[in-house]
């Protein structure tokens, strides 16, 4: 963790024991979740005499990145029977290990869809500069993209003929225009854009040799 775990204990004895058993949990909170920015456990006795259910409450503060705020907290006041604290310590990380796991798959759920979002894309070189080292592509949907010549992988640019596909991912836009930030030749060189030997690039919409 970013900040290392504070725990706090009010009206509990702090036994090595309870705290081996803490900090036992907290790795393996840990494990599920290696970035979690802040923890704080709070130990306490809520009840001095309970008739039923336990004396002890529990409860689990995380905050995890971007900016999201976790509470697990037991008491197991309705239980039956008596309940040691060991037992609601126990309870308390569970829930708080559920919490995160969900977080954590929710985030690479997200990960995984901005990852496919920002996949490469395959288009044409229809004009290119070579004195100037830049030139633009035209996509499959014949939206036209502006890229540099130290945009080109393997310093390929001096290799890009008009015709020729490469793939590309898009920068993020801004206030300036869209622009190639990768650009790959993945035809041979100088390959017109209707001699392609990949029979799944398609020349773009409108396009004109």
């Amino acid at each position: 963790m970013k900040v290392p775990p504070i725990t706090t204990y009010r009206d509990v004895e702090k036994t090595t024991a309870i705290e081996s058993l803490i900090q036992e949990k907290i790795a393996k909170l840990e494990q599920v979740c290696d970035y979690v920015s802040s923890c704080r456990i709070v130990v306490e006795t809520i009840h001095k005499r309970p008739s039923h259910g336990s004396p002890y409450r529990v409860r689990i503060d995380m905050t995890v990145p971007p900016s999201h705020e976790l509470v697990a907290e037991s008491n197991p006041a309705e239980a039956n029977q008596y309940v040691e604290l060991d037992t609601v310590i126990r309870d308390a990380f569970s829930r708080a290990e559920r919490q995160l796991r969900e977080l954590a798959r929710k985030q690479r759920e997200s990960e995984r869809t901005t990852s496919h979002d920002l996949q490469d894309d395959t288009a044409f070189v229809v004009r290119i500069f070579r004195d100037q080292g830049y030139g633009f592509l035209k996509t499959l949907s014949a939206e036209e993209i502006y890229f540099h010549r130290n945009s080109v992988l393997h310093d390929d640019f001096d290799r890009l003929e008009v015709g020729t596909a490469v793939r590309f991912v898009a920068a993020p836009q801004g206030e300036q225009e869209a622009h190639a930030s990768t650009v790959q030749i993945v035809d041979k060189p100088g390959h017109r854009a209707g001699e392609s030997d990949n029979p799944f690039i398609s020349p773009p919409l409108g396009w004109e040799e």
